[in-house]
């Protein structure tokens, strides 16, 4: 007779068998396989892929931690999270569309959220046991100017290269804006200033455009030298040693993406500055409310680069205004003075922003970048479904988006239609534009979901080949196999590389799928990659009920979550996880340090 132990060891040896096999069964789903699968169902790699899973299954399933009763809902969510992101990834690379009527498509969903539910729960159990021996480090010592010339000097190779920066991404029309004093809201005012003032004040004093835009990249290269550098010399407080402090201002100084961006006119490199300032002090207020509270000096800092983040993108605003209240609850303890601090920064905002938009002049008519997506859903219905539209529908539509806009319509970007979005027939009757999106959305649900999902899956997809450019023409290129990074000097200025060979690298890594190639490497490229690295490592704190280190990294999670409704998925929108991410793993770090001193 088999005793009870014996019984329950081959019960668990059967589960991790049945697991393992569906999951071999219908990984094809995740892989993004067509056709009859022939060559994944006949090979050889299958057997060495079942029996991995079935020896990780094996000892997931007999793990077992009694003393830390934390549930499975955590992990529960992040399991099924990935494994319907990677699956609906893998059919919209394919197909261009979720097939949400196919029930194999909804098996191995639920077999592979069961997977990765147990081994994320028995990773973060490993990780919470872990490091208990490690000894605290001491502070390292620098200086802060140190630290931001080394960054600084890691990126003039690169300024040389590309000579005078990389003027692009609407770059031309931010510049224009202040040479004829036509302004618009469509971008930000304050970095259409910062940007149009410089380079039309350098021309105007040496009659250079290409000196004009030199001094502004040079300017942003040392604003985000100097916030990186502040941002290492902060972790040092923490206990930093001095081989994590090496190593984060050469990752801060020589990351590719973090480079391109602090070279780069974009308003996403001084955005993505502002949001790790905020991130940093954040975490300061959580540990410790009443210190940070009692320093004038953290608290006007916070303020001003809350009010920059809120300036530089349109949407930061949206994340901080979602934010507030989950500031507020978590500090409830002090919630008159935060309430002065946040009331007073979302003042500011405003004032400074209504005042810019009133002194300028600036045309605030456009609705189009707030309805990018139901512009870009029911432009799919048009042009997959087009004969399930009455009459009287098209009529209605056509007042929004004229027939000529609707028939550039392309999956992975909306510009193409959006820009010739009628906002005056929206201004005068917003509420039929709603009620033909409410009815169109009714009759076409999947419609509507891929329309979104085509638009965005690259910021939730590891394996995503950003492409969304393909065949545009630019000023001095047509886009192919990738639109990773813009990389040209829109005119006025006009490329003078002085080390080509550094030029040609970067010009690869963005024009090419240069990096993609190269396995492992390729993800640390990915923003769905990067993505599933913050939603893993915050899983954890909450997992441990660290809500303290949760908090300040939710204001970057929410910034994702407006970048998900917009036209479509670009490195640009999310360039904020490279700087993000580094300091959760150090935030990770101090962590685990932490338990193994306590534990002592």
């Amino acid at each position: 007779m088999k005793t009870e132990k014996e019984s329950a060891k081959l019960t668990l040896y059967v589960i991790a068998a049945i697991l393992s096999l569906a999951g071999v069964w219908t990984l094809p789903w995740m892989l993004g396989a067509e056709g009859e699968k022939l060559w994944y169902t006949n090979s050889i790699w299958t057997v060495f892929l079942f029996l991995f899973l079935f020896f990780l299954m094996n000892r997931v399933m007999k793990a077992d931690f009694p003393e830390k009763k934390r549930g499975w809902l955590l992990p529960g969510c992040v399991g099924a999270g990935f494994a319907v992101c990677m699956t609906f990834g893998a059919q919209l690379d394919l197909k261009g569309s979720v097939p949400f009527k196919e029930g194999g498509m909804w098996l191995g969903i639920l077999v592979w959220a069961v997977i990765f539910s147990r081994v994320i729960r028995y990773f973060w159990e490993r990780i919470a046991a872990g490091n208990m021996r490690e000894q605290c480090l001491k502070e390292a010592k620098g200086s802060f100017f140190i630290t931001s010339g080394i960054i600084f000097i890691c990126y003039l190779p690169v300024f040389l290269a590309v000579y005078p920066g990389f003027f692009v991404y609407d770059a031309q029309d931010e510049y224009l804006q202040v040479v004829t004093r036509s302004f618009t809201t469509h971008h930000p005012l304050v970095h259409v200033l910062l940007l149009g003032g410089i380079i039309h004040l350098v021309f105007k004093l040496t009659g250079s455009y290409n000196l004009g835009i030199a001094v502004y990249t040079l300017v942003q290269m040392a604003v985000m030298s100097g916030i990186f550098g502040w941002c290492v010399e902060k972790l040092k407080t923490r206990g930093m040693g001095k081989a994590g402090s090496i190593l984060l201002t050469l990752y801060f100084g020589l990351c590719p993406v973090l480079v391109m961006f602090s070279l780069c006119s974009a308003k996403d490199g001084l955005f993505t500055g502002m949001l790790l300032i905020m991130v940093v002090l954040l975490k300061e207020l959580c540990r410790e409310p009443e210190a940070f509270l009692a320093k004038k000096g953290e608290m006007l800092l916070f303020a001003a680069a809350s009010l920059g983040m809120m300036l530089l993108r349109h949407n930061g605003f949206y994340a901080f205004l979602v934010f507030i209240p989950v500031l507020l609850l978590y500090l409830r303890k002090h919630r008159e003075k935060v309430i002065v601090l946040l009331a007073g920064i979302t003042a500011a905002y405003f004032v400074v922003n209504g005042a810019l938009s009133a002194l300028l002049h600036a045309d605030t008519s456009e609705n189009q970048e707030m309805l990018t997506v139901p512009i870009s859903q029911m432009a799919r219905v048009y042009a997959y479904e087009q004969d399930t539209l009455s009459e009287e529908e098209k009529e209605i539509l056509y007042r929004y988006l004229p027939e000529e806009a609707l028939a550039h319509y392309t999956p992975k970007l909306s510009d193409a239609v959006k820009i010739g979005f009628n906002n005056e027939a929206f201004a005068a009757d917003k509420a039929g534009f709603f009620k033909l999106w409410l009815d169109l959305g009714i009759k076409h649900p999947f419609a509507y979901l891929n329309a979104w999902f085509m638009t965005s899956y690259g910021f939730w997809y590891p394996d995503t080949v950003i492409d969304v450019y393909r065949g545009n023409t630019v000023f001095t290129f047509t886009y192919g196999d990738s639109s990773y990074f813009g990389y040209e000097v829109e005119a006025p200025g006009t490329r003078e590389s002085k080390l080509p060979w550094l030029e040609e690298l970067y010009r690869k890594l963005s024009l090419e799928i240069y990096q993609q190639k190269v396995p492992v490497v390729s993800m640390f490229f990915s923003p769905g990659f990067l993505f599933w690295v913050m939603i893993f490592i915050l899983g954890f704190f909450g997992y441990q009920k660290s809500w303290d280190k949760v908090i300040p990294f939710l204001l970057p999670l929410l910034c994702w979550l407006t970048v998900i409704l917009g036209p479509t998925y670009l490195v640009r929108y999310v360039v904020f996880l490279w700087a993000i991410v580094p300091l959760l793993l150090c935030e990770l770090k101090f962590m685990l340090r932490a338990d193994a001193n306590t534990m002592v």
